[in-house]
């Protein structure tokens, strides 16, 4: 029978080698898997993160083999190349960092020498080379070693058990499709909580059996994701030769344009988070502990579905998620720039990702890409890769569709975004330029011009770090402005159910050594949780309050305590019907829910205030406090100068920095004024224009492979002037950007605005 050793301990890392060492190296680092060489240079910004081989050494004896007629290494994750090196000789490689790989061993002698190759140098034909998240280099996942006699379930077959389960739902029972990879006698049997309930036999090469069962218990998301396993036993004559255990759930589902996603019959509206996987200094090699806090966290949340982006998961987070019924989308690192080198990557990176992961109940599509088109979408050679690994998809597996996640800019009328059987989009309106309110629209004008296809949110977010204001405003970083973001977006998704999926971007803040924003470098801080998961964001118990049946309740900004105003806005969250609100033991005011579970109290700020919001039998407190002049520490730091909101003057009826461009070009004078403060605008503003003619679209503009079309020019004309100039870095000092505010002030805003 087969026998697995974990084989974590003991290896020498040798950073900067040549070549692969000979023999056990005594001047390589000692250390255990699993183990990322990025856990702190890949997280400090600058994008100088160390990109280049290593070497991973560990010597084996004999007796250290598992028992076996054949052994195979089994590698869980490298990243992103690797080499195997069996006593000196090179026996297998590896191109692709988030899936597992197997290779058997040669010969065994009484001593052997086991190293690996980590890569991530740059190149051109292994996904992901541009992203923006950190390529940690290492091994961060398991090593193993799997002993199996000669005759057993196939190893080499694309790092997969070595067994397909196919359940399909037929009335209240279930017709079962089971095949195995290998050749000889299979013994299938179904087991429900511990009693096999059905057994069959059968014979040949990769065999398969179908098996009817009745009255079957549905894996039926969150609420109760039932598992069943599956047992194959190889056999020769009597003698069980080798088994695999694969656990299934029996549920239908279907992703409908008008009813949005559909499980088990009926309607099911995916709401739920992104998530990317690493941790502070450790980067993405997690432990077993450290998934399932994710899944505790996520679970707590309120969420049902979790896009776990851009790279196939480790294996114990998809059978996490089988277990708590999340519903999860799947994808590989195919994102952002297409090689044309990299076709062949896609294809086995997205082999590997469906044939490993098939048996697992919680996914339901196939994800082919990312942000795939920043370039644009036009490219022939783009479109016949997408062509390629959609057909690929439909040949594996008949019973998922495939999808996308496609960049605001890509219009929903190119062909690309038409390629797979369903499709979100990546937006950020309110963050990356125009404003929060245009989701439901843009949603649904593709919704009535393409009432055929389904339609989700596949990105949408935006960043807080511990900054705080009474003004919040977008780009400011504050936990403010998240908060009324989420809020908003809350709104406008409850409102639009045929959504078939909305996955917030992000579960959790996540390094990405290239950014330099917020006042941390090297960092996305989009999560509703922070990198180390200590702390929730305001924003992530907005969709506690919303998604969550756990009763709570949760005063919003406790870390803003210091505040000027002489009347405080206080904001509380809950998913109970009530609120009542006490300022140092006095009731002030007792509120019922409304549409959305969002509570708003205005109070005196004088002295210290202990404010305690009850909701039934639950309870949060918060303190502030009046102060005379703003506290630094809420105040984004910054290499360069920083602009406050109470710096900024804004007379009633007269323009500001905080106006939008499009609402000041709404204005002659305004249009005047920023065509002379600004040359980039100025040309912008031109009737010639600087982007080239679009022949294909009828002389349209273009930019960077982009037509040009209204989605792109609202999100322009969305920007705050003061966002605009904070998105171009140190162009503008502090002084320049205040006398331009005091311009401003004397032109005076039609009387529509």
């Amino acid at each position: 029978m087969r026998n697995i050793k974990l084989i974590n301990k003991e290896w020498r890392f040798l950073k900067d080698a040549k070549e692969p060492p000979k023999s056990l190296p005594e001047s390589g680092a000692a250390l255990d898997l699993p183990y990322t060489w990025n856990g702190k240079d890949g997280q400090d910004g600058g994008n100088d993160y160390y990109r280049g081989k290593c070497f991973f050494a560990k010597e084996l004896k004999s007796t250290d083999m598992p028992a076996g007629d054949v052994v195979y290494l089994q590698l869980d994750g490298v990243n992103s190349s690797a080499e195997v090196f069996w006593n000196s000789k090179s026996i297998a490689r590896h191109d692709g960092g988030y899936s597992t790989f197997r290779v058997k061993l040669g010969e065994i002698k009484e001593n052997n020498l086991l190293v690996i190759s980590a890569d991530n140098s740059p190149n051109e034909f292994v996904y992901p080379q541009q992203a923006d998240f950190t390529f940690y280099g290492g091994i961060y996942r398991d090593v193993l070693l799997v002993g199996v006699p000669k005759q057993h379930f196939d190893l080499d077959y694309y790092g997969a058990p070595g067994v397909m389960v196919t359940p399909t739902v037929n009335g209240t029972g279930a017709d079962i499709s089971a095949q195995a990879f290998c050749e000889g006698v299979v013994t299938f049997e179904i087991i429900d909580n511990g009693t096999v309930i059905a057994v069959q036999e059968s014979a040949g090469k990769n065999p398969k059996v179908n098996i009817k069962l009745e009255n079957v218990h549905l894996w039926d998301g969150v609420k109760d994701p039932y598992l069943y396993t599956l047992r194959a036993v190889l056999k020769d004559g009597g003698e069980e030769l080798d088994e695999v255990n694969v656990r299934f759930g029996i549920r239908s589902f279907e992703v409908d344009p008008q009813r949005g996603f559909v499980l088990n019959g009926r309607e099911y509206p995916l709401r739920g988070v992104s998530r990317h996987q690493d941790r502070p200094e450790i980067g993405n090699a997690l432990t077993v502990e450290h998934h399932k806090e994710d899944i505790e966290l996520i679970c707590e949340m309120g969420a049902n579905t979790i896009r776990l982006a851009h790279y196939q998961h480790a294996q114990a987070f998809y059978d996490l998620c089988d277990e708590r019924g999340l519903i999860v989308w799947a994808e590989i690192p195919y994102i952002s720039r297409h090689m044309p080198q990299g076709t062949d990557n896609t294809v086995s990176q997205m082999k590997e990702l469906v044939y490993q992961n098939y048996n697992h109940p919680c996914i339901v599509t196939w994800g082919l890409s990312n942000e795939i088109t920043m370039a644009g979408a036009k490219d022939e050679s783009l479109l016949e890769n997408h062509k390629v690994l959609n057909d690929l998809v439909h040949s594996i597996d008949k019973t998922r569709p495939t999808t996308l996640a496609v960049i605001t800019m890509c219009s929903p009328d190119e062909e690309y975004a038409h390629l797979t059987d369903i499709v979100s989009y990546n937006h950020y309106f309110g963050w990356y330029g125009g404003n929060v309110s245009m989701y439901g629209p843009w949603f649904d004008k593709f919704h009535k011009k393409y009432p055929n296809r389904a339609i989700g949110i596949s990105e949408y977010g935006c960043e807080a770090l511990n900054w705080h204001t009474s003004a919040p405003e977008q780009g400011d970083y504050t936990e403010e402005y998240q908060a009324y973001y989420h809020e908003e977006l809350i709104k406008q998704i409850s409102a639009r159910p045929w959504l078939w999926a909305t996955h917030v971007w992000n579960m959790f803040d996540f390094a990405a050594d290239a950014r330099s924003e917020g006042g941390e470098n090297g960092m996305n801080h989009k999560g509703l949780v922070t990198f180390d998961r200590k702390y929730k964001k305001d924003s992530f118990y907005a969709y506690k309050a919303w998604l969550s049946d756990e009763p709570f309740v949760h005063i919003c900004s406790k870390r803003y305590v210091d505040r000027v105003e002489d009347t405080a806005t206080v904001k509380v969250y809950t998913n109970q019907p009530q609120v009542e609100l006490f300022v140092n033991g006095e009731s002030i005011a007792l509120q019922q829910r409304g549409e959305f579970p969002f509570f708003t109290f205005e109070i005196a700020n004088v002295g210290e205030s202990k404010i305690v919001a009850k909701a039934g039998e639950y309870e949060d407190s918060a303190v502030i406090r009046k102060v005379d002049t703003p506290n630094e520490a809420y105040v984004m730091q910054s290499e360069g100068d920083v602009i406050n909101w109470f710096e900024i003057e804004t007379p009633a009826g007269y323009y500001s920095v905080n106006d939008t461009l499009g609402d000041i070009m709404k204005s002659f004078k305004g249009k005047l004024a920023l065509i002379s403060m600004i040359p980039a605008v100025k040309a912008a503003l031109s009737p010639k224009g600087s982007g080239k003619k679009d022949k294909k679209k009828g002389g349209g503009m273009s930019l960077a492979g982009f037509t040009i079309n209204k989605t792109m020019i609202d999100m322009a004309k969305g920007f705050s002037l003061k966002r605009a100039f904070s998105m171009a870095g140190n162009l503008f000092s502090k002084e320049q950007i205040i006398s331009i505010n005091k311009k401003l002030n004397n032109i005076k805003k039609p009387k529509n605005l």
